[in-house]
């Protein structure tokens, strides 16, 4: 029962193929891993930039809907005062035309 030299050699090479495959495999799966956690934290830095960016918009939003309401008061008080100016343009007007009739 003598094991030639070249089938022993072949049988280990065999086993260290395999357990070089194993290492390699195990490597893999770890870089993967790593791979996942560095997605993952990219994934949440760009979520947590969104939630920031959304949030300033949202605030500039509401700002902006502040001032349109200042904006429509204020349009709303110079008609007011637009329609008094005019009311008393046309007194004036009246007046006046009174004076110029008592004046020929």
């Amino acid at each position: 029962m003598t094991i030639e030299l070249g089938v022993l050699l072949s049988v280990m090479a065999v086993v260290i193929a395999y357990q070089g495959y194993q290492l390699n495999k195990q490597k893999s799966l770890t870089d993967k891993e790593k791979d996942v956690k560095n997605d993952t934290k990219e994934d949440a830095k760009e979520s947590a930039e969104l939630k920031a960016q959304l949030s300033y918009i949202s605030k500039g939003v509401d700002d902006i809907r502040i001032d349109i309401k200042t904006n429509e008061r204020q349009m709303v008080l110079f008609g007011e005062r637009l329609a008094r100016n005019e009311e008393s343009t046309k007194s004036a007007h009246k007046r006046i035309d009174t004076l110029e009739k008592e004046a020929n």
